[in-house]
């Protein structure tokens, strides 16, 4: 339902949260019609929707229950690729901890804080697809 309410083009491209706690997310894409390029590969841009919805559940996550409301937006997107994606990918964060800490600094110092998460894409072989680094800034809004 969270796909279909906030993000329905990441529900459209075929993108499932396959498990998520406070500490890692994942997230599959398989290769379609709905996702493809022209190379028989899963596009790019899906890829990078797969990789930044891994990071991004952790980092809304990680602003819940807080004193303060905390403002969260993706400033930076870097990304390395090994292998075509043809099958299924798993794009797995596990950034939990490390986001939770940066938005509490963001509230204990009353400073915008940046963090770099991790997202790795692995196909139903377990061979590397895809490494993005997403840098998510936090800002604790003033109550």
């Amino acid at each position: 339902m969270f796909l279909l309410s906030k993000l329905p083009l990441a529900l459209f491209a075929g993108l499932r949260i396959r498990t998520v706690n406070s500490r890692q997310c994942v997230v599959s894409i398989r290769y379609s019609w709905m996702n493809k390029n022209p190379f028989r590969s899963t596009y790019f841009a899906a890829l990078a929707m797969a990789a930044e919805l891994s990071t991004g559940v952790l980092a809304m996550a990680a602003t819940l229950e807080r004193p303060v409301k905390v403002a969260l937006l993706v400033v930076k997107l870097e990304s390395e690729y090994f292998k075509k994606a043809t099958g299924n990918t798993l794009f797995t964060c596990n950034d939990g901890d490390a986001l939770q800490n940066t938005v509490q600094k963001a509230i204990d110092q009353k400073q915008p804080q940046q963090f770099t998460a991790t997202s790795t894409g692995i196909n139903e072989q377990g061979e590397p697809v895809a490494i993005f680094r997403i840098t998510w800034s936090f800002k604790a809004k003033a109550g």
